[in-house]
């Protein structure tokens, strides 16, 4: 056996409180004699008030004037270490319980259960438990309560069944600590019978508590009869019941709900409106939540902060982001998570530079930003492209000593690859401890998205090898990386995997097969694809149409356009912009006007300058440049360099010298340090056999230090991309090629001789 003495001053400094905490008799003084009992008393009295700190002081001072402590010293204390967060002191006062033999009694076991198990040591709470001779209801309620908070709920049902097997009959509070880890209907159900059973259903907080679990199960209709069968309702029953109703989505019931309680003399509270508005922003029903904005209003409520932040949230969810800027505006105090919000909002709404202004503000109030806010912030970055930015708050992350969840790790692996640094995404990868599905997604999709697909691929079966399931997002960036590149067979053996791991029907993985297959040139595969999608969304028709436009094959496009009006679907900016695309591609000029004016004639959609630069191409490749350039003087506000450029191409095509020479001087003006710019016109000068102004225009670029970009294309052979330069002659295999071209040239003049004669020979037959 070891001895103890505690030390007061020690014990002062371990709970970091001051000797003045507490005015307590002197043992000098006439109340030196000070009993057990009084201090009891006192230490009972301020853990009945939550003040835990004189608790410990009052305790200090017992020590100090040798006074001996008993069995209703050491709950209250055990209650304030619990409280306090002071682990290494409730183990002393566990040790003095031990010297005292204090060990057995029942209500310090159960106080030493509660302590062992809000600290996680269930493990030593049991073996508490298990030590104890006799057992009442006390500390079996409280052994469950440590199970059912641990989220070890099996086990806390299977000591209440060995609870009742002994006859120990639980109470009203063992009932209710069962309830706090309670997540599954079943369970819910079985406790509401035993409280039945027990005839508990007149407690009010078990019933509420119970109406809560049933809700967050999304068992609504036992809600709603356990509410109706209620004797005794409270504000609390009134939240419960609507919150239920509102994680549903059944937002008509709760404004009937909040119109009820008023009519039965309940005011709703802002906790009830700060759940319900939580709800309809993650939901992102706007005009719910106006409504409900418009009912805290009128009930004249003071905003508390966690209203404010559901209302801005709710807003921001709504694409609204000039309310939400208002409404954040006026918060006088703005915590870290009103902060957070906001700018992981704006990031979402893709107003990443606002964010970042935000952010500037924030740091300026002197918040400290938690990792959450970080990880939106690389997102912003990302966003922006903005790799100077980027590196700049990973920095920050890093001197600041931010910890690096792997929501953060993700962002940073994303940031990097869309700012095109695969070697800094790569190393914050393989650094990271713990890879989820969306860490291999963001990796593959990085290298898949700048060309580098046998790479995607290559980590695509490494995710494989570590357990990881690919999923819908995991085969769009591989398919969308063989898109970009034209990489048909490699979009065949993912097409074959899909398949093969019943990864469709899914109208993401669809639509982007049928991207693919359009963009790799296999229309025929590609409307295979499309017929078998059992639905069609915008995407999915956009993709088929812009497909069939690309490859010159207008009509094609226009009849599928056509099938897409049948089928009751509204377009949107997207589908026009592959219609008119379309339309330009296959010189079908007037069908292409047509369906520009009908954009706002018949459904009432506004174009945009994308549209209008259709327009103005399908115009200028169809020679009407006059119309192209009066066109572009009428939507375009101020100067557009790539419509110009198309008019430009245009004029030099038809012959159109004036207005050609006017647009390239306006776009040498608007952009006099572009090589492009200048070849351009030295082009549309050549074509007029302007010499001397194509050599001037050359020189000046010389001049300038501008340089000529070659023109460069890229075959795919067996995963393997060659790159090919305009007038380089340095591949190895330079000279086999050119033999090769040289052969294919000829064979083709002879099929085409040939075919000439069989034309010829029908005709004269005839």
């Amino acid at each position: 056996m070891f001895s103890y003495k505690p030390n007061p001053q020690l014990l002062l400094r371990r709970s970091g409180l001051k000797r003045s905490v507490v005015s307590l008799p002197h043992p000098s003084s006439p109340s030196a004699s000070a009993t057990t009992n009084s201090f009891n008393a006192i230490i009972n009295h301020h853990s009945s008030q939550g003040a835990h700190r004189q608790v410990l002081a009052t305790y200090a001072s017992m020590l100090k004037s040798h006074v001996p402590s008993d069995a209703y010293t050491f709950p209250s204390l055990l209650n304030a270490c619990s409280s306090l967060n002071l682990f290494s002191l409730g183990l002393s006062l566990h040790q003095r319980i031990l010297v005292n033999g204090l060990a057995l009694d029942a209500y310090i076991a159960s106080s030493l259960i509660n302590f062992y198990g809000k600290f996680g040591f269930v493990d030593v709470a049991r073996r508490v438990f298990d030590f104890m001779p006799e057992r009442n209801v006390v500390p079996w309620t409280t052994i469950i309560g440590c199970y059912s908070r641990m989220g070890h709920v099996p086990e806390a049902f299977s000591m209440f069944d060995e609870m009742r097997r002994q006859e120990i009959q639980p109470s009203n509070v063992t009932m209710l600590s069962l309830l706090f880890g309670v997540t599954e209907r079943a369970r819910v159900q079985c406790l509401h019978g035993c409280a039945i059973l027990y005839g508990f259903m007149s407690d009010i907080s078990l019933s509420n508590s119970m109406l809560n679990v049933y809700g967050k199960c999304g068992n609504i209709e036992d809600s709603r009869k356990l509410f109706d069968y209620m004797d005794q309702r409270d504000l609390v029953s009134w939240n419960s019941l609507i919150s239920a109703y509102a994680q549903i989505g059944d937002l008509c019931e709760v404004l009937v709900l909040l119109k009820t309680m008023r009519v039965q003399g309940f005011e709703p509270d802002p906790q009830i409106f700060g759940s319900v508005l939580s709800v309809a922003a993650s939901r992102g029903e706007l005009n719910w939540g106006r409504c409900l904005h418009g009912q805290i209003l009128r009930a004249g409520f003071d905003l508390d902060a966690h209203v404010e932040t559901s209302l801005i949230v709710m807003y921001l969810k709504g694409g609204n982001i000039d309310i939400s800027f208002r409404m954040f505006e006026k918060c006088s105090d703005k915590d870290v998570v009103l902060w957070t919000a906001m700018i992981s909002g704006l990031v979402q709404n893709g107003s990443a530079d606002k964010a970042l202004a935000v952010f500037r503000r924030m740091l300026k109030f002197g918040v400290k930003p938690p990792t959450a806010t970080m990880a939106s912030l690389i997102t912003a970055c990302a966003q922006l492209g903005s790799f100077n930015l980027g590196t700049s708050i990973h920095g920050y992350i890093l001197r600041q000593e931010l910890p690096l969840d792997v929501a953060t790790q993700n962002s940073l692996v994303t940031m990097y690859a869309k700012c095109g640094h695969l070697d800094q995404s790569s190393i914050v990868f393989d650094k990271m401890n713990k890879k989820d599905l969306v860490s291999w997604n963001a990796i593959i999709s990085g290298y898949a998205q700048n060309g580098y697909v046998c790479k995607a691929l290559f980590l695509f079966y490494e995710m494989r090898s570590d357990h990881q399931t690919p999923d819908s997002i995991t085969i769009v960036s591989l398919l969308q990386g063989c898109a970009s590149t034209g990489q048909l067979h490699l979009g065949k053996w993912i097409h074959s995997f899909v398949i093969r791991n019943g990864l469709r029907p899914c109208i993401l993985v669809d639509t982007s097969l049928v991207d693919m297959y359009c963009k790799c040139g296999d229309l025929d595969t590609a409307q295979r694809c499309f017929n078998q999608m059992p639905s069609l969304d915008l995407v999915s028709w956009s993709a088929i149409i812009a497909g069939y436009g690309y490859h010159g094959k207008g009509e094609t496009a226009l009849r599928l356009y056509s099938k897409f009006l049948e089928s009751g679907m509204k377009p949107n900016h997207v589908i026009f912009l592959s219609v008119l695309s379309s339309c330009s591609h296959s010189g079908l000029v007037e069908k292409g006007l047509n369906i520009y004016e009908s954009m706002t004639r018949d459904f009432g959609i506004a174009p945009n300058l994308e549209h209008h630069a259709c327009v103005v191409d399908l115009l200028s490749r169809a020679g009407r440049v006059e119309e192209a350039y009066n066109l572009y003087n009428k939507k375009f506000s101020g100067p557009v360099l790539d419509v110009l450029g198309i008019i430009l191409d245009a004029c030099r095509a038809n012959g159109n010298n004036e207005l050609g020479d006017t647009i390239a001087n306006d776009i040498l003006k608007l952009r006099p340090m572009h090589a492009g710019n200048y070849l351009q016109l030295a082009h549309c000068y050549a074509s007029i056999n302007k010499w001397e102004e194509v050599g001037e225009a050359w020189t000046h670029m010389r001049s300038l230090g501008l340089k000529k970009i070659p023109g460069w294309s890229f075959i795919d052979i067996h995963g393997t991309i060659t790159t090919f330069f305009t007038d380089h002659n340095s591949h190895p295999l330079f000279q086999e090629i050119v033999c090769m071209l040289k052969f294919l040239r000829k064979e083709m003049i002879k099929m085409e001789e040939v075919d000439f004669n069989l034309e010829s020979s029908h005709i004269i037959s005839q």
